[in-house]
Order: C-alpha cells, then structure tokens, then sequence
C-alpha cells in the first residue's frame, strides 16, 4: 500500500474497495527545487499529497513576502480557493527542496462524486478538519507570544528548522527574522 492509500485510509475511513479506485486518479509527479505548482493569478487546476520535500505557500503584501504555510510530507496543498470556485489563485507555492508528489487534477477529482459513493460527506470531513487545523493556527498566533509558537511548531515539526529556510519559518510564525533568531540562539544555550 502506498503513502497516499494508508493515508486516504486512516484519514477518510474508506474501504478498500473504493482506495484503488481514488489512487488511480492520482499520477506520480515531481517539483524541483525553485519550480512553482501554481503562482498566485493563475488558475490552480491540481490537488496534490506531499510524498517528500518541501512546499512553501506564500503571498507578496507591503513589499515583502509572507509565508502562509510550509507544506511537508503527509500534507496535501493546493491553492483551495483557486481550486473550488475557479478563481485566480491568491498564493504562490513553491518548492524549497525537490519534491515527490501524487497529483489529481481537477477533472478527476470531480469524477470521484461518482466513482465513490458517500464522497461528498468524506469531502467534508475533510474539509472540516482542514478548518479546525486553520482554527489552531489562529488561535496560536492570537494567544501564544513568539516564542511558544516557536516552540510549537519545533515540537510538531522539527525537520524544517533544519531544512527550510529560517526566514520562510519566522514568517510562517509571525515574526521578524531577528526575533526567530533570538528565540533560536536562547533554546540552542
């Protein structure tokens, strides 16, 4: 069984009689370091689950870049509002690393309403849970100071403070570089 079906599988709760018929949607590809999966204007026609590397989603607001999310394996990503509604894409994702990627586009997975029965209410719960993780993440940047989002964050995800970019992560968190650093130099001592 691949990544992508144990997750489909412990995520959704889907049979396996159904988990061959939604993988065969998904097509093995590749993002190299630097490439874009969508940039923000264009339409974003592709759903797809990280297998490995490294995914930055990021927007340009006051002359400088903001880093929404850095997507890692057992994640997917796409730009959702793109996606759903057919509209221009708000946010650019990017590859930090050479990526591994299982990709739906968007034709197939309107075939799975069909191919699937009971698909709509699994989309939902998916959905739901995507907004209660978005639910955390405000709360955290509401009621914990800079240094236990960073703590946070280093406990759920220690890989990418040594494989991202520190900037990209203080961002993510909400702070300056300078700030990210302090904190950093504090918990290495």
């Amino acid at each position: 069984m691949t990544e992508l079906q144990k997750y489909i599988t412990s995520y959704f709760g889907i049979t396996n009689q159904y988990i061959d018929t939604i993988t065969s949607l998904f097509k093995e590809t590749e993002l190299k370091k630097g490439d874009y999966f969508t940039k923000s204007g264009q339409y974003c026609e592709k759903l797809s689950f990280v297998q490995s590397g490294f995914i930055r989603v990021f927007a340009n607001a006051n002359n400088k870049e903001i880093t929404q999310w850095i997507s890692t394996k057992g994640y997917f990503i796409t730009d959702l509002y793109s996606f759903s509604f057919k509209q221009r894409a708000k946010w650019n994702i990017q590859a930090l690393t050479d990526c591994k990627l299982y990709t739906i586009e968007k034709e197939n997975y309107r075939l799975l309403n069909k191919l699937v029965p009971n698909w709509a209410e699994m989309e939902k719960q998916f959905i739901t849970s995507c907004f209660v993780q978005l639910e955390d993440r405000v709360f955290s940047h509401l009621a914990l100071n800079s240094e236990e989002r960073y703590d946070k964050l280093f406990e759920s995800n220690r890989e990418l403070f040594n494989q991202v970019p520190l900037q990209y992560i203080a961002s993510m968190l909400g702070m300056s570089p300078e700030t990210f650093s302090r904190i950093r130099n504090k918990k290495k001592s």
